[in-house]
């Protein structure tokens, strides 16, 4: 900020609502307004606002806030899935599978196809395999919302900014630096958070550092603004 970069903290989390991580976030020590957090949940309720669906929710309690009610007057014509542990049941799972064979015009929306995310106990089960099994049990492609679809990384994007003007930093690298460097983006690869060095990256990143602060040295002494 002091060196007039615009900020947004941009993240596939879609266990806690904006409100749930502006709030962690401050508690933690950032300074940072609730309008500069993006998540994939707020790029997924503009989609199905902008649709017009009236899906079934597979997401926290906490996640399904940033939605809009479900009309109880209407078929239920979507499925939108996110990181939600409690949900992935068989009952849970046997139900979208049912309401995506219904119609053909069902939607599966994936907020994000993540294969695993980082817990105090390590890496745990994303979203993905789940995504992927209903995708191949009901005989349909989802719709793909968070990193590293370009929807996302357009969506994050202020009008009027180009993505060359803009650098992701990211501890994954196919979802968050490669996913961004498609659409014109630089990447920074950090070594920290859920980051393994022998992963099979799809886009060599723009650079690599060890950390968050180191990343943000390259921004500046790289007169990226």
């Amino acid at each position: 900020r002091d060196t007039n970069i615009h900020i947004k903290f941009v993240t596939n989390t879609t266990k806690e609502s904006r409100k749930t991580l502006h709030e962690r976030l401050r508690k933690i020590g950032f300074e940072l307004e609730a309008h500069e957090i993006f998540s994939s949940l707020s790029a997924a309720a503009n989609y199905v606002e902008k649709e017009k669906l009236n899906p079934m929710y597979l997401l926290s309690e906490d996640a399904r806030s940033d939605f809009g009610a479900t009309d109880p007057q209407r078929e239920l014509d979507a499925v939108v899935v996110g990181l939600a542990p409690s949900e992935f049941y068989y009952e849970n799972l046997n139900k979208a599978f049912h309401l995506l064979i219904a119609n053909k015009n069902n939607r599966l929306v994936a907020i994000h196809q993540g294969k695993y995310y980082k817990r105090k106990d390590g890496l745990a089960l994303g979203p993905g395999a789940f995504i992927k099994g209903l995708e191949y049990a009901a005989s349909v492609n989802s719709v793909l919302i968070g990193k590293p679809n370009e929807y996302f990384f357009k969506s994050a994007i202020p009008e009027g900014i180009c993505p060359e003007e803009c650098v992701m930093i990211g501890d994954d690298p196919n979802d968050d630096v490669a996913g961004a460097m498609k659409l014109g983006l630089k990447g920074i690869q950090v070594k920290t958070g859920k980051y393994l060095p022998n992963i099979t990256v799809t886009e060599q990143p723009t650079v690599i550092v060890e950390n968050f602060s180191e990343a943000v040295d390259w921004i500046i002494k790289s007169n990226l603004n």
